[in-house]
């Protein structure tokens, strides 16, 4: 969780002025405007209106008249605004002073010559099935912040997007359930998301929790670990760059060639936002040879465990991206990673089916950043819409902890590439010997 404070170059710029502010307002008492909560913390917050730019208002000092009316309440567009709990319009930030907000925009909808805060769930709000909502574990980042802390897959190079795909034909009549879930299938094998922290590394977290299930699946559950990224975001170092990014294919290589121990024997170490930096030096190692499990040439760095057997998989391989093969191969042999495309609305999610609403179209860049991030498809189903139609959806875990979304879990539109979820989709078999099936 980041509890790091709001650091601004703007609160540095108008310190001076805010002290005086301050001090002028300390002689005369808190009004009930100092005592107002935050336009934002109600979530009536309306990133993408045109309040102080459309009435060209921009008051220095404090100027309680500076001030216009926003959705039942009243915002200010002069300096006095400037707090992180915040009355400000919501275009004060950047249109006065030409900064983004110091809190994650959220964006609301016009609909109808009407618009919605997306704090609520409104039908036929812009298409959108989704809650969105504010998430503590990323109050007072941008959104350059999020993209490069909480993402960190990097994109494939053409020669590995090129890579073939193994396609999977469904038989002669065969139907595929109107709705699947791994965890249904396959209890007590499907494994729950962990919490990738401060660190951009979802390569090693996604390609961890893919290979957990599947090893556990494969094995007919004499194997149920719930693997270590740790080892690989300190292990596996070429061309990776740990906390700062790595590929999906390097990290499939070294669970293949290496393989990795538990999370249990090697935990993932604290992530500090300002300290993300090389990752703390490989504490395991394992043997180029041999297959199926074995023991790691080391002891866990976890001293209270003691078990340090090493999990493989044979080669990955990549999925067609229609959404049938990806479906029959999900049921019959375990969950799959997919890569995705993270937008800004998304850090925002809280529950439904997501799908990304450009809402941010048309506004500067910082609003409109996004970036590679890979996650674990468990499932699909579809839900009937209050209009009769049908929305088909994907069910995936993430890795911004149980928190984040439904339990740590997100439900995204299916049959559409929404995202580019359907673009790049693997799968994995465990490697599993036969001395690996004789005792649990």
């Amino acid at each position: 969780m980041w509890r790091c404070p709001l650091r601004l170059l703007l609160l540095l710029l108008l310190s001076a002025d805010l002290v005086v502010q301050g001090t002028r307002r300390g002689r005369r008492g808190r009004s009930r405007r100092d005592l107002a909560p935050g336009l934002h913390l109600r979530g009536i917050r309306d990133a993408g209106g045109r309040y102080c730019e459309k009435q060209d208002l921009c008051c220095r000092g404090r100027a309680d008249d500076c001030a216009l009316p926003y959705l039942g309440a009243t915002c200010y567009c002069d300096l006095f605004c400037n707090r992180t709990v915040s009355d400000c319009c919501p275009d004060f930030w950047d249109f006065c002073l030409g900064v983004p907000p110091p809190f994650p925009p959220i964006q609301g909808c016009m609909h109808e010559g009407r618009v919605y805060p997306v704090w609520g769930t409104y039908w036929n709000n812009c298409n959108r099935w989704w809650r969105a909502g504010n998430h503590s574990a990323f109050w007072g980042m941008t959104l350059d912040e999020g993209i490069h802390y909480r993402l960190g897959t990097i994109r494939p190079s053409s020669s590995v997007m090129n890579m073939n795909e193994i396609h999977t034909v469904l038989g002669p009549g065969e139907v595929l359930p109107v709705a699947f879930e791994a965890s249904e299938k396959w209890p007590s094998l499907i494994h729950e998301p962990l919490d990738q922290g401060d660190c951009a590394g979802s390569w090693a977290f996604s390609t961890a929790a893919v290979a957990s299930d599947r090893v556990s699946i494969h094995s007919l559950g004499h194997m149920t670990p719930v693997l270590s990224p740790q080892n690989l975001l300190s292990c596996d170092t070429h061309n990776q760059q740990g906390c700062r990014g790595g590929h999906l294919d390097g990290a499939w290589w070294f669970l293949r060639r290496r393989g990795v121990v538990s999370d249990l024997c090697y935990p993932v170490s604290g992530h500090e936002r300002d300290k993300v930096g090389l990752e703390p030096r490989c504490m395991m190692h394992s043997r180029a040879m041999g297959r199926g499990k074995r023991q790691a040439t080391s002891r866990c760095p976890n001293s209270h465990v003691h078990g340090n057997d090493i999990y493989q998989v044979t080669p990955v391989y990549r999925l067609g991206s229609n959404e049938k093969e990806i479906m029959k191969e999900l049921m019959e042999n375990g969950p799959v990673q997919a890569l995705m495309e993270v937008h800004e609305d998304f850090f925002l999610y809280q529950g439904g089916v997501y799908s990304h609403t450009p809402v941010s179209h048309g506004r500067p860049e910082q609003y409109r950043r996004h970036g590679t991030h890979s996650v674990k498809i468990t499932g699909w189903g579809e839900e009937t819409l209050p209009d009769g139609r049908t929305l088909k959806y994907w069910t995936a875990a993430n890795s911004w902890g149980p928190a984040w979304g439904e339990r740590g879990h997100f439900r995204i539109v299916r049959g559409a590439n929404e995202c580019d979820i359907e673009s790049f989709v693997l799968g994995v078999w465990g490697r599993v010997g036969m001395e690996d099936m004789g005792h649990h």
